[in-house]
């Protein structure tokens, strides 16, 4: 029986993150569904809380203040709402990562254009294991001080976070940046922002550090 234990314990830790990226996924279906962005985003701003607190894969720890207080959010800016092609890029380039899923491949699938205050072309990589998807982290400007040092995530389509399309144009909306898991302990590593994906400018949107509440 003892052999068998961290099998069934390892299959229990694999239904959980099934069931947090089925939610992250629901959370975004719900925002699309919005009658207005703003609306969506407050959505997406609620039910990230109760996914934090109540989910047995949150990655805070169980005396996180952030539990009772609710993740931290710069105020929505319309402005920084837009919709943008994939622009192809000559010669797509190839990286490995290390995270807690193990080493992640991705390939530079192309570049699309911020608009608003932010006015920079940005890789969009895609990801190479499981079934693919977009992925689109960001470092900018509040790096380090207003925001986590290794940068914010946009689109990881692979865990149900991703915006849609208007037509041929992928939906980029920054308020919706958020932390990844490694932010909040020690215990997760990601795959951060490559050069390609890191901006000069700040960008105050999204989610933000707790002392600037």
């Amino acid at each position: 029986m003892s052999l068998r234990a961290p099998v069934v314990e390892e299959a229990f830790v694999y239904q959980e993150l099934l069931d947090w990226r089925r939610t992250v996924a629901g959370i975004y279906y719900e925002v699309g569904a919005a009658k207005s962005p703003e609306v969506g985003h407050g959505i997406w701003r609620a039910r990230r809380d109760e996914l934090f607190l109540h989910h047995p894969q949150s990655p805070l720890s169980a005396v996180d203040p952030l539990r009772q207080s609710g993740l931290p959010y710069w105020p929505y800016d319309p402005s920084l709402r837009f919709t943008a092609p994939l622009q192809a890029v000559e010669e797509p380039a190839r990286l490995t990562v290390p995270s807690t899923d193990g080493a992640i491949r991705m390939v530079l699938a192309g570049r699309v254009h911020l608009g608003g205050v932010v006015d920079v072309e940005v890789d969009v990589w895609w990801l190479e294991q499981y079934g693919g998807g977009l992925f689109l982290p960001l470092r900018d400007g509040t790096s380090g001080t207003g925001s986590y040092g290794g940068g914010r995530y946009l689109l990881d389509t692979v865990k149900g976070a991703d915006l849609g399309s208007v037509g041929t144009e992928l939906v980029l909306d920054l308020n919706f940046l958020y932390h990844p898991s490694c932010r909040y302990s020690p215990e997760w590593s990601c795959p951060l922002a490559p050069q390609g994906n890191r901006v000069a400018v700040p960008i105050s949107a999204g989610e933000q550090m707790p002392e600037l509440q």
